[in-house]
């Protein structure tokens, strides 16, 4: 007769819980080893000068409309070595690039006639990574950062004219201010000397007529 044994013992392995459940305190290393890698956002050797939240628009000159580039928060940056100041702005969520456009000081920025939340600008835009002539409409959240967007992006373009011409337009003003002196020196003088003459010419026609008013002495 042949034994039940391995079978009643078979039986009791499936009724018996499986080793993986138990916690055994053991700790697996990763198979893969991940590392830090630093981002670079090519920001890292410039100091924001100015950061609003915004929504920006582009004019779209074949479809004659404006079209939206995204919202997000516009930046005005500063480098480091150089003092170039560079517009950039990106969207909320993506981070995809917008604007990205130096500050010169030929650029101007202009209220929105219809909105006065926003104004208006042109650039030679590379958010596409090339350059393109564009015209800007951005509009805040507040007439109060509108202001603050115009006042500081003014003051960034004018203070971008090379040293060279401001210290031209500094000698060409000294210059005009010191020929204004001495043609005031030399008109002062002029009519100095006039009246001098004047002065002169009466007291001699004084004379004149005194001589002529005296009797004539008799011998």
């Amino acid at each position: 007769m042949a034994s039940k044994e391995p079978e009643h013992e078979h039986r009791e392995d499936e009724e018996a819980p499986a080793a993986e459940d138990e916690d055994t305190g053991a700790q697996v290393a990763p198979i893969v080893k991940l590392e830090e890698v630093a981002v670079s956002t090519g920001e890292e050797n410039e100091d924001p000068i100015l950061d609003l939240k915004s929504k920006l628009y582009r004019f779209d000159k074949e479809g004659n409309q404006w079209k939206e580039r995204g919202a997000g928060t516009v930046k005005l940056l500063k480098h480091k070595e150089t003092g170039k100041v560079r517009l950039v702005m990106r969207q909320s969520k993506t981070l995809k690039i917008c604007a990205n456009h130096l500050v010169l000081p030929t650029m101007t920025v202009q209220e929105h006639a219809g909105n006065d939340k926003s104004c208006l600008w042109h650039a030679s835009d590379y958010a596409d990574g090339e350059l393109k002539d564009e015209l800007f409409c951005i509009r805040f959240a507040s007439v109060e950062n509108c202001k603050t967007f115009m006042q500081m992006f003014q003051e960034v373009a004018e203070s971008q004219k090379p040293k060279e011409e401001n210290k031209d337009a500094s000698d060409a003003a000294g210059q005009l201010e010191k020929l204004s002196f001495q043609e005031k020196a030399g008109e002062e003088k002029a009519v100095a000397k006039k009246e001098e003459k004047e002065t002169e010419v009466d007291t001699e026609k004084a004379d004149t007529e005194k001589k002529d008013g005296e009797p004539a002495s008799s011998t």
